[in-house]
C-alpha cells in the first residue's frame, strides 16, 4: 500500500515538473515578445502586414532552412551518441528538441546537458553531458571562425579604432584564467577528473569528431544563410559576401554574451542594430529579421519539443 502510495506521489511530482517546465517556457516566451524594450508586437505585425513576406513561397522556403538546421543537428546529435549506444534519428529529435525546451530558461542553454543526459541511464550521463558539450564547442569554434574574419572586414571596412595589444592582452589573461579555473575544478572532482576527461576525449573516434565539426560547419551556414534570406525578403539589396560581414559579426558578438535563451532575441537584435546600422538598414526591419529568426529557430522547435516533455519517461534501469 505505501509503496504503491510512494508510486503514486512520485508520478505526480513528475508529472508536475514537466508539466512546470513546458509551462514556463511558454510564458517566458510570451513574456519576452510583450516586455522587449526595442521592439513592439503591434508595429512588428503591422509592418510584416505591409510586406509580401508571408507569401506561401517565403514561408515554405523558411521553414525548410529551420527544418534543415535541425535535421542537422539531430544528426549531429545522433553520430555524438553513438560511441556510447545507438539511437535513431527519432529518438535524437526527441532529444534535442525536448531538451531546448527544458533549456530555455537557463543561462546559456545549460540546462540542456542535464536535460539530455535525464534520456539515459545513470552509468551514461556524465558522458552524455561531456559529449553535448563536445557538440556545443564544436559550434562554437565554427563561429568564432568565420565570427573573428567578419568582424576584421566590418572594422576594416568602417576604420573602427581598436587597441590590438590591449585586446590581444585581455584575451590571453581570460584565456589563462579560464585554463586555471577548468583545471582547478576538474581536478577537485574526483567523479570528472583531468585525467578521465582527457581519456575519454581521446578515446573518441577521430571521424566522429570530424563529422561533428562538419555538421556544426553547415548548420552554421544554413542559420547565416537563412539571415541573409530574410534580408533579401524584406529588400535589402546586399551581396551575400557583404552581409556575411555584418551576420558573423553579429553571431559572434551574440555567443560570447552570457545570457538566458529567451533573451537571445534581445541581445541579438541590439548587436545587430548597432552592425547593420552601418550600412543604414531600417531598425524595425532588422528587429523584424531577428524576431522572425528567433521564432523560426527557437520558438518553433521549442512548442514540439514541449509535446515529448510531456511523454519523456525516465529510461528503464534494468534494461
Amino acid at each position: 500500500m505505501n509503496t504503491a502510495l510512494s508510486y503514486k506521489t512520485k508520478h505526480f511530482f513528475f508529472v508536475l515538473i514537466k508539466l512546470s517546465i513546458v509551462i514556463g517556457a511558454f510564458y517566458f516566451i510570451i513574456k519576452k515578445l510583450q516586455s522587449n524594450p526595442e521592439f513592439n508586437t503591434s508595429i512588428f505585425i503591422t509592418f510584416l502586414s505591409k510586406t509580401n513576406l508571408f507569401s506561401f513561397k517565403n514561408v515554405l522556403l523558411l521553414l525548410v532552412f529551420t527544418g534543415f538546421n535541425w535535421f542537422l543537428e539531430f544528426l549531429k546529435w545522433q553520430k555524438l551518441v553513438s560511441t556510447l549506444k545507438k539511437i535513431s534519428t527519432t529518438e535524437a529529435l526527441k532529444q534535442c528538441l525536448g531538451s531546448l525546451t527544458a533549456s530555455i530558461i537557463t543561462p546559456n542553454r545549460i540546462g540542456e546537458y542535464g536535460a539530455k543526459a535525464l534520456f539515459y541511464q545513470k552509468t551514461f550521463r556524465k558522458k552524455i553531458m561531456l559529449l553535448n558539450l563536445i557538440g556545443n564547442t564544436s559550434l562554437m569554434f565554427i563561429t568564432s571562425i568565420f565570427g573573428v574574419i567578419g568582424l576584421f572586414f566590418f572594422i576594416k571596412k568602417h576604420s573602427i579604432h581598436v587597441n590590438y595589444t590591449k585586446l590581444i592582452n585581455t584575451s590571453i589573461i581570460v584565456t589563462l584564467l579560464l585554463l586555471v579555473l577548468a583545471v582547478f575544478i576538474l581536478k577537485k572532482n574526483d567523479a570528472l577528473g583531468l585525467n578521465k576527461l582527457i581519456a575519454f576525449f581521446k578515446a573518441l573516434p577521430k571521424k566522429i569528431l570530424y563529422s561533428t565539426v562538419s555538421f556544426s560547419l553547415l548548420r552554421y551556414i544554413t542559420f547565416s544563410f537563412q539571415f541573409y534570406l530574410l534580408l533579401l525578403m524584406f529588400k535589402i539589396d546586399i551581396l551575400y559576401f557583404n552581409a556575411m560581414v555584418y551576420i558573423t559579426s553579429m553571431y559572434l558578438l551574440a555567443s560570447v554574451i552570457p545570457s538566458i535563451l529567451i533573451f537571445d532575441v534581445v541581445i541579438k537584435g541590439s548587436i545587430a542594430l548597432y552592425l547593420f546600422d552601418f550600412l543604414g538598414v531600417n531598425s524595425i526591419v532588422i528587429l523584424s529579421i531577428t524576431t522572425i529568426m528567433w521564432l523560426l529557430n527557437f520558438v518553433l522547435p521549442s512548442i514540439f519539443g514541449s509535446y515529448f516533455v510531456l511523454i519523456f519517461k525516465l529510461p528503464n534501469t534494468k534494461s
